[in-house]
């Protein structure tokens, strides 16, 4: 008799494994943005006094919107502007390191923020933080004037290929570091113990949008980034039509690959993506 009902049980019990796995897939389909974005917030008071002991400050400074913050001291822009789109955790401003190197080549930085992040409202989603992003360029060639470069990181490599490949603004060049090929991709390698491919929302396309854009395109792979595997980076970069070039940063990790470079290194991407720029110029 008990031999005839463990079957029965056997059976009930994979029921429930089976209703309990879906639920859980529910979930992550519903609440995605909370596992794939990790923003900081803060109030806008809080945002300009951040900027102003950085050296920053809110762009544009009137309005209730804003796109981002630009240094504070008036700067030259005869070689162009690098729009930065930062990584995920955070915000704009932990990035303001870039602008060290930025400023000593010639080229103010401009740190976009997301919506969702720091003080500027919006949602967290592709469509959310791409079009903020392309209105961010235009504002930027309005202020600024041409040229305007891309800098994307992490996830700021989706947001920055993303305005690239629309079209709707004019870029000179795009420098990726830390990139991914599609985010669907990227979460099935990570998540392979579920149907990641087709749950994600929020795609991110790298390789379709960047073979929408016809300028030079630098990408730059931590070779031990343990977030985002090297393969991936490097599917985009084989995968690339356009004019491009690959830099691999020895024994750097997805988070600590700023201590691999240095302004010399900075100077060699910006003389491809730019190569209008004199040779030497960094060295000014």
């Amino acid at each position: 008799m008990r031999a005839a009902m463990l079957p029965g049980r056997l059976g009930t019990l994979l029921v429930v494994a089976a209703l309990g796995y879906f639920a859980f897939l529910l979930i992550v389909y519903l609440y995605q943005e909370k596992i794939l974005y990790f923003p900081d917030v803060y109030p806008l008071t809080e945002a300009k006094n951040r900027a102003r002991t950085l050296n920053f400050r809110l762009w544009p400074e009137t309005g209730s919107g804003y796109h981002g913050f630009v240094p504070a001291d008036r700067s030259d822009t005869r070689r162009g502007v690098i729009l930065l789109c930062h990584g995920n955790a955070g915000t704009a401003l932990d990035r303001f390191f870039y602008a060290k190197d930025m400023a000593h080549l010639g080229y103010p930085l401009i740190l976009f923020e997301y919506p969702g992040y720091g003080a500027r409202a919006g949602e967290m989603r592709e469509s959310s933080l791409v079009s903020a992003a392309v209105e961010a360029a235009r504002a930027a060639l309005e202020q600024f004037g041409e040229p305007l470069y891309l800098l994307g990181e992490s996830l700021g490599c989706g947001v920055a290929s993303a305005v690239a490949g629309s079209g709707e603004v004019p870029v000179a060049g795009v420098v990726l570091i830390t990139p991914w090929d599609s985010l669907p991709l990227l979460a099935q390698s990570v998540y392979w113990y579920l149907p990641a491919k087709w749950l994600t929302r929020d795609h991110y396309d790298n390789v379709r949008n960047l073979n929408h854009y016809r300028g030079p395109v630098a990408v730059a792979i931590a070779e031990n980034d343990e977030v985002i595997p090297p393969r991936h980076g490097r599917r985009l970069y084989d995968l690339l039509t356009g004019r491009k070039k690959l830099w691999l940063l020895p024994g750097a990790s997805h988070n600590n690959w700023p201590d691999a470079v240095d302004s010399l290194w900075w100077s060699e991407v910006m003389r491809f993506v730019a190569p209008q720029e004199p040779p030497g110029a960094a060295l000014q």
